[in-house]
Order: structure tokens, then C-alpha cells, then sequence
């Protein structure tokens, strides 16, 4: 057992379960492409709750494949989209924030692991079941945005800080060709 054990420690070994992992990982993450602009929906999307009559707070969460801009861009399309269904022209960031959520897995190889993510597979006539669990030897970064800004709607006469003051309508036009929405 030692020397089979030995075997699978190779390099050539760890490296190929090392590949197999990052080509899997995803897949068994669930979170294979960026997250889309959408509604909330199993922890990302974009989300808005009324705080007073125009006052609102809107929040935009992606997956770890969804890179911070985009996070970004899709709360300020959310906030101009949110001010226009309400029949205002104009949005006033109060507050925004960016929180960044980091989690490190460590990932070894082993033929018959204790725990983590597994694999089966048919060779040579027998099946064989690899698996994947968590240990010292690699660490993957996996790291995850949520922008949330509260917003004020109305017309121009909102604040003399033309910095924090949007137009809606020019936010739609001109961040509307970056937003990816979800496939049908």
C-alpha cells in the first residue's frame, strides 16, 4: 500500500490531478461563467428594498467568476433602471460601499481521500474513484464582490454635488451595451 500510495504522490501525478481539479472545480462550484444582470437568485443578482418614499437601497452580488467592475456597473444600472420605474429622472448616491468576500481552499491529491470533492471514472475494465481533500500543500484564492449604495430618486434639484448626481437615462444608454443578462 505504502508504494502505491508513493505512486500517486509523483509530481507528474499531482500535477495531473492539480489540472483535473481546475477543470472540474468550476463546474462543481456551480459558478462556471460570470454572474448575469438578474434579480436575486440562489445568493447572486441584484436586489432593492424601499427605505422611504424615495430613498431606497439597491445591491448587486456576484460569484466568485464575477470581477469587482462588473459588480460595480451592474448596482449603477440597477439604481438608474430602479429611478426610471419610479418616474424620476435623476438618482443621488447617499452611500456606497464595496465588500469583498475572501475564502481560500486548499486542495492535495489523493487516490482514495477522506473527504472533499470526488470523481468516479471506468478503466481498464474496473472502476476507480479519486478524490480531492482539502490540505496544506495548495491554496486557491476564491473571491467574491457585493456593491451596495443607497440611492435617493428625483429630479435635478436633489444636490449641488453633481459628482454623486446621475442621470438615468444617460447611465442605461451608456453602460447598457456592458450588461450581460441571463441566456433563455
Amino acid at each position: 500500500m505504502n508504494s502505491e500510495r508513493s505512486y500517486f504522490r509523483t509530481p507528474r501525478k499531482r500535477i495531473s490531478g492539480l489540472l483535473l481539479l481546475a477543470l472540474l472545480f468550476p463546474i462543481l462550484a456551480g459558478c462556471a461563467s460570470p454572474t448575469p444582470y438578474a434579480p436575486l437568485s440562489d445568493r447572486f443578482g441584484y436586489k432593492d428594498s424601499s427605505i422611504e418614499s424615495n430613498r431606497y437601497r439597491v445591491s448587486f452580488s456576484g460569484n466568485s467568476s464575477t470581477d469587482r467592475e462588473t459588480v460595480e456597473t451592474y448596482l449603477l444600472y440597477r439604481a438608474a433602471e430602479l429611478t426610471l420605474e419610479k418616474g424620476a429622472a435623476y438618482f443621488l448616491v447617499v452611500e456606497r460601499d464595496v465588500e469583498k468576500t475572501d475564502r481560500y481552499l486548499n486542495y492535495s491529491y489523493e487516490p482514495f481521500g477522506y473527504a472533499g470533492y470526488g470523481y468516479y471514472g471506468y478503466h481498464g475494465g474496473y472502476y476507480f474513484r479519486h478524490r480531492v481533500y482539502a490540505g496544506p500543500d495548495e491554496s486557491v484564492p476564491i473571491t467574491r464582490y457585493e456593491a451596495i449604495a443607497e440611492i435617493v430618486v428625483g429630479g435635478p434639484g436633489l444636490s449641488d454635488n453633481k459628482a454623486d448626481l446621475y442621470m438615468a437615462k444617460e447611465v442605461i444608454e451608456n453602460l447598457g451595451p456592458k450588461i450581460v443578462r441571463p441566456k433563455s
